[in-house]
């Protein structure tokens, strides 16, 4: 079962999806609690392929970007947000020095550890996605209070890697 918290176009959805559960085409999806069937044509293809779903025998033509940044229907394009109820992600110490991974991806270097001392700028993590290595930098000079990722580990959008205090 996976938990997510979707928002679309400033609305929130709490879904829960079972993969296991599927019967040929059909899902079942639990939406805030009521559980719905959804008809996906190709439950393996990647989102961008996707051009129709039928929720609950209503059809509905659809876009998705790749990303799952945006979606585009009947009614125009929704920004999407999505967010792994069941990660777990540090709680970070305040909001001024916080690092958050900028695409999903694979840590494959961490420079630093707890305690050392960074300047703004300074190269933090090499964080690998789509076969591209980032640099991901300290927002501001200071003390690594804390670090939450380590080498080899996968990251979400957003996810917090470490807070510059």
């Amino acid at each position: 079962m996976s938990k997510v918290e979707v928002t679309v176009g400033g609305h929130t959805f709490e879904i829960e999806v079972n993969l296991n559960h599927r019967a040929n085409h059909d899902l079942p999806v639990i939406v805030n609690g009521q559980t719905l069937t959804v008809t996906v044509p190709d439950l393996d293809a990647p989102l961008d392929q996707m051009e129709w779903i039928i929720v609950d025998r209503r059809p509905h033509e659809i876009v998705i970007d790749p990303e799952l940044r945006w979606l585009r229907d009947h009614t125009g394009v929704h920004f999407v947000e999505v967010r792994d109820l069941e990660a777990r992600v540090a709680r970070p110490i305040s909001r001024d020095g916080r690092i958050k991974a900028p695409i999903p991806g694979v840590i494959k270097a961490v420079f630093v550890a707890e305690g050392d001392r960074v300047e703004a700028g300074q190269s933090l993590f090499i964080l690998e996605a789509m076969k591209m290595e980032n640099e991901i930098h300290a927002p501001k000079s200071g003390s690594i209070s804390q670090i939450s990722v380590k080498p080899g580990q996968d990251v979400i959008l957003h996810e917090v890697l470490a807070e510059v205090a």
